[in-house]
């Protein structure tokens, strides 16, 4: 199945929908020592399911304000908002980045590997003190989440 930025996929007879959203980053491939070769715009994912769950996956992003638009075409239940730091937004970021996609909950991702500086700590205090009123849902590595 193929699709593109501004386009969505209707999935499993109309039951599941997947917009394509645009994210600020690279992307690269490199192997066995070889250049790196441009791999295709980076996105994240809108997907919607039927009487259900509404997800924003960021994929690896910085912010950017057309984030504001999302809440403009789905109430989001749940964003996965990467605060890694260094490589992606934040702690700071990724609480602007919530505060203008307003999903019901926010669960961190992309962070503890690598070294990176961004922590669910400093995310927690990063959406406290910009006021965000989603819900923070922390998990653990293998852990499942009923939606």
């Amino acid at each position: 199945t193929q699709g593109n930025f501004g386009g969505e996929l209707n999935l499993l007879n109309g039951e599941v929908k997947v917009a394509f959203i645009p994210a600020i980053h690279s992307s690269s491939v490199a192997s066995d020592g070889s250049p790196a070769t441009f791999a295709g715009n980076p996105g994240g994912f809108l997907v919607s399911v039927k009487n259900g769950p509404v997800i924003y996956h960021t994929g690896d992003t910085d912010l950017f304000s057309d984030m504001a638009l999302i809440p403009k075409f789905r109430n989001v239940t749940l964003m996965l908002a990467c605060i890694g730091d260094q490589f992606t937004m934040g702690p700071q970021r990724a609480a602007e980045a919530v505060k203008l996609v307003n999903p019901t909950t926010v669960m961190p991702m992309h962070y503890g590997v690598f070294n990176l500086p961004g922590t669910p700590q400093a995310f927690s205090q990063a959406l406290q003190q910009q006021g965000v009123k989603s819900q923070l849902k922390l998990m653990k590595v293998g852990e499942v989440m009923k939606l």
